[in-house]
Parts: C-alpha cells; sequence; structure tokens
C-alpha cells in the first residue's frame, strides 16, 4: 500500500537515490553525462536534501511515496506567486513506473498549494522527455512556452517546455 507523507531524514538518501534513477531513466538519453552529473551533484545531494525536507519560503518541501516504509517516489515544488505554483521535482523508482505513484504524489502535492491560494500550477519538462510530457498532458497541464533549460551552461542549448494547468 502507497502511503504520501513529508519527507523525513530517515527517507533522506533514498529520496537521492529515487531522484538521480528517475531522472536518469527520463532524461539521460538528452542530456550529457557531464550535465546529468553536475545538476545532481548540486540538487540531490544528502545536505541539500536534508535542508530542503521542511517548507522554506517559495518551497513545500520534500514529500514521499512509501511502499512497505521504502521511498519510490518523491515531489517538491513552492509557491511562485500569491495563486501560482511550480512542481519543481517529481520523480519515481524507475521501476515504479505505471502503477499510480506519480499521480498520488502530484495530487498530494496539489492540495497542499490549492490550500495555501493556489489557482494555476506550472512545471519545467525537458524537451524530449517521452516520461515526463505525457504525464503533465494527461493530468490537464497545457503547454505555454519553450525557454533555455535552468543550469545550462556554455555550449549547452537543452529546451525546456514550460506547461501550465488551472487548479
Amino acid at each position: 500500500m502507497i502511503e504520501v507523507k513529508r519527507g523525513l531524514p530517515e527517507h533522506v538518501e533514498r529520496i537521492s537515490k529515487v531522484c538521480i534513477e528517475g531522472r536518469q531513466a527520463a532524461i539521460g538519453h538528452i542530456k550529457s553525462p557531464e550535465n546529468l552529473r553536475r545538476y545532481n551533484k548540486i540538487f540531490y545531494n544528502y545536505d541539500r536534501i536534508h535542508r530542503e525536507l521542511d517548507e522554506a519560503n517559495g518551497w513545500d518541501g520534500y514529500f514521499v511515496a512509501l511502499d512497505n516504509g521504502q521511498v519510490v517516489g518523491a515531489i517538491g515544488g513552492g509557491m511562485i506567486d500569491k495563486d501560482k505554483s511550480e512542481v519543481y521535482v517529481l520523480y519515481l523508482d524507475p521501476k515504479r513506473r505505471r502503477e499510480g505513484i506519480g499521480t498520488r504524489l502530484l495530487n498530494h502535492l496539489t492540495d497542499i498549494q490549492r490550500n495555501k491560494g493556489a489557482k494555476e500550477q506550472w512545471v519545467s519538462v525537458l524537451k524530449g522527455n517521452d516520461k515526463g510530457i505525457p504525464f503533465y498532458e494527461a493530468k490537464g497541464f497545457h503547454f505555454v512556452r519553450e525557454k533555455d533549460a535552468y543550469g545550462n551552461i556554455e555550449g549547452e542549448d537543452y529546451i525546456s517546455l514550460r506547461y501550465r494547468r488551472e487548479i
């Protein structure tokens, strides 16, 4: 039975593992190994995840999907304006896709953001992410525009697709 709850210190290592492995499965065929390593080192290291378990300004904290106490998915997001929210991270254990876990996590975060006053929700998905794009479109997100992907350095031209939905 899948349980969704706020991430705790004992979940940090598995949150990191799920995010790194889920990201690799989703966009490893698009981004360079160097880019993946750089991003993982910045965002999915133990200390950063531990610091970001709880709420902060513009960040709702990490929430996890647990199966018998084991982290099988993680999500994080926050408010970007008084009535707008963002999904910043949503990854699953690649072996656990298509079980409804991502939907449960997204619904949980959406409820939190709606309770904070969000009327619309945004997400960025890397162009070519054939796992993320159909998922978000199935949840009612609509493509708005392209933009340079966050964290591009000189010589990188990755593109993010901005999606939004009313909530």
